[in-house]
């Protein structure tokens, strides 16, 4: 199995290929990156695990990225800069929307039946200019485009425990909606009910605001110096392990993922309706196979209480702009 990351010298792709690397059903690993990839390549080839590890910068052998892409199977994404203090996830937009096409497009050329997961802020945008491109090259799988939004959880999951207690091995909080800011909602009362009844108001709402912005408190922690790069780079990984789970034969393989909601996928028409049919990306919990989404499960928006009602419907508003935005950039 040949997984490519692509940004692999920055903050998140260096702890993210780390991670990779250790994966024993991953047999080559191919990293790609404007500068340095090379470097980080060949500090991971000294690790004993199976993986073989290769690296590429733009210019090796006339086109690095085509090297880096042809044969992989997954390709993960997390190329672009880093949010500074005071920027939200949008602001990068103009900035890492380029790049992301870019991307886009040697996916499109060379490895176009991969699984692509974009860890590239803002996902609300960066998602839709991903799937336009592959569109306009006529290779758009639905089932294999995805936006990673397991931050969300991972913080999710980490904050209630430690507000409870309770041991975090145990806790799977589903979050839904998108990935910056007031578009992504915890899922608390499905999650972990018995644990989130006991918290008073006050605690709910302030548990929900550090999971929507999270991202701020370790922009602010580390004096503009950096973002949320090393547990970004474990949710990643927490994502793409998922997935090769699925492609090896792991049957019920469960995740919550940021994703085109194609009527060919089971639940998705469900899904539109629900919504409104306002939306065509959401981070939805969905059933992954060996030929990537097999079904969205849309049930759990009946589920929701009715606060998580009133947060979504909130995060509905922004989202739908998100995603024209990226819609837009590739169409102009």
């Amino acid at each position: 199995m040949k997984v490519t990351v692509c940004g692999a010298a920055g903050g998140i792709g260096q702890p993210l290929s780390l991670l990779l690397k250790l994966n024993p059903k991953i047999t080559q690993l191919s990293l790609y990156d404007v500068v340095n990839a090379p470097g980080v390549g060949a500090d991971l080839s000294h690790i004993s695990t199976p993986a073989e590890t290769s690296a590429f910068v733009p210019g090796d052998k006339n086109d690095g990225l085509a090297f880096s892409l042809k044969g992989s199977q997954i390709v993960i994404i997390p190329a672009g800069v880093p949010r500074k203090p005071g920027m939200t996830r949008d602001d990068l937009f103009n900035i890492n929307a380029g790049i992301v096409k870019t991307l886009a497009e040697g996916v499109a050329e060379y490895c176009p039946d991969a699984f692509v997961l974009v860890i590239s802020n803002p996902v609300n945008s960066t998602v839709p200019i991903f799937a336009s491109v592959l569109k306009a090259k006529g290779v758009f799988n639905p089932r294999k485009v995805l936006g990673v939004t397991t931050l969300d959880i991972v913080r999710a999951n980490t904050f209630i425990s430690t507000l409870t207690d309770a041991n975090v091995s145990n806790i799977n909080v589903p979050v839904i909606g998108g990935h910056s800011g007031e578009t992504i909602v915890p899922v608390f009362s499905v999650g972990t009910p018995s644990l989130y009844a006991k918290l008073d108001a006050d605690a709910k709402a302030k548990l929900v605001h550090r999971v929507q912005f999270g991202g701020d408190e370790v922009v602010q922690a580390k004096n503009g110096a950096g973002s949320a790069t090393l547990s970004m780079a474990y949710a990643g990984y927490k994502l793409a392990e998922r997935i090769i789970e699925a492609i090896t034969g792991a049957s019920d393989v469960v995740e919550c993922t940021f994703v085109y909601l194609d009527e060919s996928i089971a639940g998705a028409k469900e899904a539109r309706a629900k919504l409104g049919g306002e939306l065509d990306f959401v981070s939805l919990p969905v059933k992954f196979g060996a030929k990537g989404v097999e079904e969205i499960k849309y049930q759990i928006l009946d589920q929701l209480n009715d606060e998580e009602k009133a947060l979504f419907e909130i995060a509905k508003v922004t989202l739908k702009g998100n995603v024209a935005k990226g819609v837009s950039f590739v169409e102009k």
